[in-house]
């Protein structure tokens, strides 16, 4: 198994997308910290060298779909979507006021570039498929990248439909697993272990990868390859650290989701993550 270490460095692009989510704490003073910083390597590469989309037309049917089934980490895909011009970069500091879009899980409703409201646990999968088997009857090219933590995978949903996609051999269908080994309140291990993860998914019909998951060399190697396997659902599991690039957070419960943030948190996040 891939294990990934805190001292994996962050290039200047990483660190920059982070102070940006630091900004949406700055006004909002709540989210989830840990469970969105896993996430930036792996929604960096797929927005800059995977995904095919068009912020103009954030409706065209022939885009890829990416769904972040763990919704709670959506401080990350803000960011990104914010930067490729699907909203104006302004409403990052509204995050989770009255009059803003951006609240603390992803409204498809409300944002541009969100395709799938999601923040209850354990459904993004399904959804996911769902847009697949649709993509492949119409003969479009469209992929469907879902984003699931690691916790969800907890969820006896996340398996049905795993099993559904195995069964229709939906090839242009990719898991892309948040394993950053932490949940909400403890270890994974601990909660409900997932082990052996990768066997899991290859006994579900899915072609599996292992990568650093924050590691953007390694991820592009590995999203460009996709799909795993020419007749079946994709399975990527990224190797991450919960909190990363916050040295007191990283793979700390207490920064699952904060609360209230103090103006000396808020310093203390920006210093944390200044060019080194």
């Amino acid at each position: 198994m891939i294990e990934t270490h805190s001292g994996t460095p962050l290039d200047e692009r990483s660190l920059a997308l982070r102070r940006r989510m630091v900004d949406c704490l700055k006004a909002s003073r709540r989210g989830h910290v840990g469970s969105a910083f896993s996430l930036v390597e792996i929604l960096r590469v797929l927005y800059d060298d995977i995904l095919r989309y068009d912020p103009r037309r954030p409706d065209w049917p022939d885009r890829d779909r990416l769904i972040l089934s763990k919704g709670h980490g959506c401080l990350a895909l803000y960011v990104m979507l914010a930067e490729k011009g699907f909203f104006p970069e302004e409403e990052l500091e509204r995050f989770c006021a009255f009059d803003g879009i951006l609240g603390g899980h992803p409204d498809a409703r409300k944002i541009p570039g969100v395709e799938a409201s999601t923040g209850s646990l354990g459904h993004g999968l399904s959804i996911g498929l769902g847009m697949a088997i649709h993509a492949r009857m119409v003969q479009s090219g469209a992929r469907v990248i879902v984003v699931l933590g690691d916790g969800e995978c907890d969820e006896g949903s996340v398996w049905e439909a795993a099993m559904a996609a195995g069964k229709h051999r939906v090839s242009n269908l990719t898991a892309v697993v948040d394993y950053n080994k932490m949940q909400s309140y403890g270890s994974t291990y601990s909660v409900q272990n997932l082990e052996p993860l990768a066997d899991k998914w290859r006994s579900f019909g899915f072609g599996v990868a292992e990568v650093d998951g924050h590691d953007p060399a390694a991820l592009r190697e590995i999203f460009r390859r996709l799909p795993l396997a020419a007749d079946r659902p994709g399975a990527v599991i990224c190797h991450t650290v919960k909190g990363k690039g916050l040295p007191f957070a990283e793979q700390n419960a207490d920064w699952h989701h904060k609360n209230r943030l103090t103006d000396d948190e808020i310093a203390q996040l920006y210093r944390a993550l200044e060019r080194p």
